[in-house]
């Protein structure tokens, strides 16, 4: 609740436009004395892997299956010693990953991006100074700013791994704080822009754990009744 009552502040500063002079001056600052030939050549690529959220789908998607191929073959004594630990929760870290990017779909991309209607931070520089600066190094995206879409579905996956495994989770928040990064760099989003979608990514990601626990706790009874059920009806 905290957290969200000092997010109430921060989306009016920037759905009114208080913060776009230095959400502006922070991309100059990036471009002035960060750009350089590596980032120009790896970021650009580092940001295309959360195009429409694509690759953490695939991501969820395939340790779901991961779990049902060892619930028809048994898997775990033949995975490396490192896949191990991680096969037993694979279903919980699908179902997490991929309930916090359909909460991200639904209420960051498809109602908060239309509310707060942000138009994106070349667009606004070109009508403030003309020319300047700021070089984008990607193709002119067709939707709004707020908030970055692909930092949203990065920290979704991202957490929503770390949840339930630190090693690999702290892996995936890596990646994540990369292609938040790599959305600044390549002058598609506004600094606000990049918080809001780790911020709020994170909070999908800890609800969806929750949603997954409760539904895992009351098949959990279910399966408790049932076999008490059938205990009872033998005797």
């Amino acid at each position: 609740m905290t957290l969200m009552a000092a997010f109430l502040p921060f989306l009016f500063a920037v759905s009114f436009g208080s913060v776009d002079n230095w959400d502006l001056s922070i991309l100059q600052w990036i471009q002035e004395h960060l750009a350089n030939p590596f980032f120009d050549a790896v970021l650009p690529a580092v940001t295309h892997l959360a195009d429409k959220g694509w690759f953490m789908i695939v991501v969820s998607v395939s340790f779901i299956l991961f779990s049902l191929a060892g619930k028809i073959r048994p898997l775990s004594v033949k995975l490396p010693s490192r896949w191990r630990a991680l096969y037993p929760k694979a279903a919980l870290i699908g179902w997490t990953m991929g309930i916090a990017l359909l909460l991200g779909l639904i209420f960051g991309n498809g109602i908060l991006k239309n509310v707060i209607a942000r138009t994106r931070p070349y667009v606004l520089y070109r009508q403030l100074y003309e020319e300047g600066p700021l070089r984008l190094l990607v193709a002119e995206e067709s939707d709004l700013s707020f908030p970055s879409g692909h930092t949203l579905a990065s920290f979704e996956a991202a957490v929503g791994l770390f949840l339930w495994n630190r090693k690999w989770g702290s892996g995936a928040l890596a990646l994540a704080f990369i292609i938040a990064f790599s959305r600044l760099y390549v002058c598609v989003h506004y600094v606000t822009d990049v918080i809001a979608g780790a911020v709020l990514g994170t909070l999908f990601a800890l609800l969806a754990k929750v949603i997954v626990d409760q539904i895992r706790k009351a098949l959990a009874r279910r399966a408790a009744g049932k076999a008490e059920s059938n205990q009872t009806s033998n005797e």
